[in-house]
């Protein structure tokens, strides 16, 4: 009997933010194939909650700037455990379809012949967010959002204070980042502020300007995992200083 494959989002790291699709795939699982981020700690974490996984796991986990696992050796395993006849849970922090590359596990899974799933998870790029008290769009302050992970995108962006940008893995390029949208409508006093390991024993934010955010995160000496905001909703976040801060219950501005 042929085997299949489920990529699975285990959302930003909380057990209590995966799906119960997404438990009942691990739990029907033969094999795992676990990211480091995200998908490390939620397996961690419902084990902890007395959860019991019969299933193999196999770490392909990848740390910034090293791949333990190249991703054609993960398209492939995916394919080998599947024609073996095993359930194959690929577990991807997150949602798999942002910035995860499950768009291309699922292509290269699919023409191979190999039966896939694909059940959504949290992304990060919303929920570590909201852990500050920040939401992406809110009247009066933001009505769109784009996200991006901190490299090349960002200098097409448009749009000013009102138009919220998330970077995902931009600690690394935060200076440039910073200098780059401050250039545009924004403007340097453009609040932005930085989340660390959302939902994880390291759990931090810091809230500045572009103007000054490089500097901050230097200093406070942050480190990846982070998701960084870029826009007027910062502003409604509880540790978003007295010179920054405004009401979400303020009312909108008038529109003549």
């Amino acid at each position: 009997m042929s085997g299949r494959v489920a990529l699975v989002g285990a959302g930003p790291g909380d057990p209590g933010l995966l799906t119960i699709r997404g438990l009942r795939a691990l739990e029907a699982a033969d094999v795992i194939v676990a990211d480091r981020l995200g998908a490390r700690s939620v397996l961690d974490g419902l084990a902890a909650d007395g959860v019991e996984l019969s299933a193999e796991v196999v770490d392909v986990g990848k740390l910034p700037g090293h791949h333990a696992v190249p991703q054609d050796a993960i398209n492939e395993l995916l394919v080998t455990l599947a024609r073996d006849g095993r359930r194959v849970v690929r577990l991807k922090g997150g949602d798999p379809y942002i910035f995860g590359r499950g768009g291309e596990e699922l292509a290269y899974c699919r023409d191979r012949g190999v039966d896939v799933e694909v059940v959504p998870g949290i992304t990060s790029a919303v929920s570590v967010p909201a852990i500050a008290g920040i939401p992406l769009t809110h009247r009066g302050l933001a009505t769109t959002f784009t996200v991006v992970t901190g490299h090349d995108q960002i200098r097409s962006l448009s749009g000013g204070p009102d138009h919220t940008v998330v970077l995902l893995m931009g600690v690394g390029t935060l200076a440039n980042s910073a200098t780059t949208l401050a250039r545009g409508e924004r403007g340097g006093e453009c609040p932005v502020a930085i989340v660390e390991d959302g939902y994880g024993p390291r759990q931090r934010v810091t809230i500045g300007t572009l103007d000054t955010i490089a500097h901050q995160a230097a200093v406070r000496g942050v480190r990846s995992p982070a998701v960084v905001v870029v826009g007027d909703v910062v502003r409604l976040s509880p540790y978003a200083p007295a010179e920054l801060a405004t009401s979400a219950f303020a009312a909108p501005p008038t529109i003549d």
